[in-house]
């Protein structure tokens, strides 16, 4: 990968010079005094929320709106605990709202009373129901997809009618479905699948249930491959067979890119993750919930409009990912300085990395 790339700078330029010249319109650069901007994420499950979106996102909203002022609650995978906290930024009277929502459904009366008190609602990374204002995510049936290839390459001459486990996501989220039908479309003509599970709250100790339950019912030798909905999950899967001491080991894909899982990429117990470039993501969140809090519309800041099962047309901007294995670790994670091949490279996995040809 090019970093991101021609067309993703451009369009960050674009970004840049948008929300700028609405905040100097009108108002004489004071556009941001006194706005709020609430930032509800789902979990601690998956590290990426924490440690790369929640960071970006409060770094890029003061940027561009240095009065602009972050309040901050995460719902630990609760839908209800998410319910209270927007509930509660709603009645503080916050300007716009940064969802990353739990459950949709349940989700949906208080999307519907942020709109009520004239609160836009952006939908981020899942697709809220409700009258959200906008959506910004990575597109998550190529996200399918790219894990669907990688995991029929590293089958390879098993591919042809192999036997693969599904470890879904959780159903609650709007992307389960979008990954699993972008995977099963590739994988369709080709694999057989063999068994299919949900894993509640993305859960590694979930995964890892579901997988020694596959063994159990299938036998090691039955498994080709696992496509593994994200890195957590992928987690729980590999310790499983390593637990039934399955070896070699089937590949296994992942989703986010987390540290853990460029680690197990680099000592062959995973085979791929995908990619998400959180920084596309996070400015795009930033640039239209300051645009919205401005009240200000954000269609410069858009691509596409997406439907969710309440309202059709809603204004989306879907990013690329891109597949990462142990060969493009470098000019993926490295290159966009998402790790340092210190931080890859640990001095227990040093031998790992001469073998990968990480540490040349």
């Amino acid at each position: 990968m090019r970093g991101p790339g021609r067309r993703g700078a451009a369009w960050l330029l674009a970004v840049v010079l948008a929300v700028s010249l609405a905040g100097c319109s009108d108002s004489g650069g004071e556009s941001g005094d006194g706005l709020t901007i609430g930032l509800l994420l789902p979990s601690r499950a998956v590290p990426r929320w924490e440690k790369s979106d929640k960071p970006l996102i409060e770094r890029r909203i003061k940027e561009l709106c240095p009065d602009c002022t972050v309040v901050y609650a995460n719902a630990e995978n609760d839908a209800a605990s998410q319910r209270q906290q927007m509930n509660s930024m709603i009645t503080r009277g916050v300007s716009a709202l940064i969802l990353d929502v739990v459950d949709p459904k349940a989700l949906r009366s208080s999307v519907r009373a942020a709109r009520r008190e004239g609160i836009p609602v952006l939908a981020y990374d899942r697709l809220a129901e409700g009258p959200v204002s906008g959506f910004v995510s990575f597109d998550g049936g190529q996200v399918g997809r790219l894990q669907g290839r990688a995991l029929l390459k590293g089958m390879g001459a098993r591919a042809d009618g192999g036997g693969v486990v599904m470890m879904n996501g959780d159903p609650s989220s709007p992307n389960t479905a979008w990954y699993e039908g972008g995977a099963r479309s590739v994988l369709r003509d080709e694999a057989r699948i063999l068994k299919s599970y949900n894993t509640l709250g993305w859960r590694t100790e979930n995964a890892n249930d579901h997988m020694s339950a596959a063994i159990s019912d299938l036998g090691p030798n039955r498994i080709d491959g696992v496509l593994a909905a994200n890195d957590s999950i992928a987690a729980g899967v590999i310790a499983a067979l390593k637990s039934a001491r399955v070896s070699p080991l089937p590949p296994v894909t992942g989703q986010d890119a987390d540290l853990e899982a460029v680690q197990r990429i680099v000592k062959g117990e995973q085979y791929m993750t995908v990619y998400k470039p959180f920084r596309l993501e996070t400015e795009a969140a930033s640039a239209m919930a300051v645009a919205l809090a401005r009240g200000e519309d954000i269609d410069a800041l858009v691509t596409t409009t997406v439907d969710s099962p309440t309202n059709e047309g809603v204004p989306a901007l879907l990013l690329t990912p891109t597949a990462v294995t142990r060969e493009t670790i470098v000019p993926t994670l490295v290159r966009d300085g998402v790790y340092t091949l210190g931080q890859i490279c640990t001095p227990k996995l040093r031998p790992a990395c001469d073998r990968a040809g990480l540490t040349r």
